[in-house]
C-alpha cells in the first residue's frame, strides 16, 4: 500500500485580535490561537485514518487543510504528492482537487435548501463541464435511496436520508479520499449505523480512502484502521484500533477510554476527568497535558515530548504505556 495524504509539521495560527482601533484605544497586543501544532501522518490508500480528540482539538481544522479549504500557517500536505499551495502546475493541482471530496457534520446546513436534490448532486461534476444525465439517479440508488428523489427539496427528507444525499454529492466526482467531518454526530444512534455501514460498504467496493474526524470513540473502533489522537491541536498517540482499545499508551488517550460510556458499565465509579483543556491561545509550556496528567513530571512541564515509535505505535510521552488511572 502506498500513501496518499502525506501531512509534515503542519501548524495552524489564527489571527484572533480585537479590531486594530480597539488595540490602538485599549493598549492591547494582538493575540493568536495555534489550532494545530507540528502534526505529522501518514494516510494509506484504501484505509480509513480516524482522528479522535475533545472539542477544539483541531480535528475540523485538519481536514479542511487535508481538502485546500484553509492554507497551513507551516508545513506541508501532499495528496498523492503535489501540494495543493505551493504547486505552479494548475493542471496538476486541478487533477488532485479532482480527487478530494467532503462529508460535513450537518446534513440539515450542507445542503442548499433552494436546490433540488439532483442539482445538489451533480454540482461537483456540472462544474467541470462533464455530462450529467442520470449521474444523481445512479449515486441516490448506490446509497440506498429512490432515483426518484432526484426531483425533491432537502425539507423533504429526514436527517439520515439527508446524509445520504451528502455521501451521493461526495461520490459523485469519482474522489480517491473522502474527508469525513463528524458525518454522524447530529443523527441518532440507529440511523448513524446505518450511514456507517453504507460508508464502509462504499469504502470497500469503490476503493476509497477516508480521513475519518469524530469524537465518539465506539464509530471510530468501528471505522477506523489507524486512530490519531489529538489533545490541543497536538498529535500525541497513533495506533491501530486493537492496540488503542486494549492498551492505550498516552494518559490523554487512557482518560478519554475511562470516560467513554460502556454496555456492561452499569455502576462502575470512574473518576471524571479532570481539569479542563487550557487556553489555545496561552498554551501551557512542554506537554500540553501536563496540568491534567497524573503522571507529570518536571520534565513534562520544561520539554514538549516528541511523537516517537513505542511498542509498534507512535506516542509523545516521556512515561509510555504507564497507568495513569491507577
Amino acid at each position: 500500500m502506498t500513501g496518499i495524504v502525506s501531512i509534515r509539521g503542519l501548524t495552524r495560527v489564527f489571527d484572533v485580535s480585537r479590531p486594530w482601533l480597539n488595540r490602538v484605544i485599549e493598549r492591547l497586543p494582538k493575540r493568536f490561537l495555534t489550532a494545530v501544532s507540528d502534526v505529522s501522518l501518514e494516510i494509506e490508500e484504501k484505509t480509513v485514518y480516524a482522528l479522535v480528540g475533545e472539542s477544539g482539538s483541531g480535528k475540523s481544522t485538519i481536514g479542511k487543510m487535508v481538502v485546500g479549504l484553509l492554507p497551513p500557517s507551516d508545513g506541508s500536505v501532499e495528496i498523492e504528492g503535489i501540494n495543493l499551495f505551493t504547486e505552479e502546475d494548475d493542471d496538476k493541482v486541478e487533477l488532485v482537487r479532482s480527487d478530494l471530496s467532503m462529508i460535513f457534520q450537518d446534513p440539515y446546513a450542507s445542503l442548499n435548501p433552494r436546490w433540488r436534490v439532483r442539482d445538489i448532486i451533480e454540482e461537483p461534476v456540472a462544474a467541470k463541464g462533464k455530462k450529467t444525465a442520470g449521474l444523481a439517479e445512479d449515486l441516490l440508488e448506490k446509497v440506498g435511496l429512490s432515483a426518484a428523489d432526484a426531483g425533491k427539496f432537502p425539507h423533504e427528507f429526514s436527517g439520515g436520508q439527508r446524509q445520504r444525499i451528502c455521501v451521493a454529492r461526495a461520490l459523485a466526482s469519482e474522489p480517491q479520499l473522502i474527508v469525513c467531518d463528524e458525518p454522524t454526530s447530529a443523527l441518532d444512534v440507529s440511523v448513524q449505523a446505518q450511514v456507517l455501514n453504507l460508508m464502509s460498504d462504499l469504502k470497500d467496493d469503490l476503493g476509497l480512502t477516508y480521513l475519518f474526524i469524530s469524537h465518539d470513540l465506539t464509530v471510530i473502533q468501528h471505522m477506523a484502521d489507524t486512530i490519531g489522537v489529538l489533545y490541543l491541536g497536538r498529535l500525541v498517540e497513533e495506533a491501530t484500533p486493537a492496540q488503542l482499545f486494549e492498551n492505550p499508551g498516552h494518559p490523554y488517550t487512557q482518560m478519554l477510554l475511562a470516560a467513554a460510556p460502556k454496555m456492561d458499565g452499569y455502576g462502575r465509579e470512574v473518576p471524571p476527568p479532570t481539569g479542563e483543556i487550557p487556553d489555545p491561545i496561552n498554551p501551557p509550556s512542554g506537554c500540553a497535558y501536563h496540568p491534567r496528567c497524573p503522571l507529570a513530571t518536571a520534565q513534562c512541564k520544561a520539554e514538549r515530548p516528541e511523537l516517537v515509535k513505542h511498542e509498534g505505535r507512535r506516542i509523545a510521552c516521556f512515561r509510555p504505556g504507564e497507568n495513569a488511572l491507577i
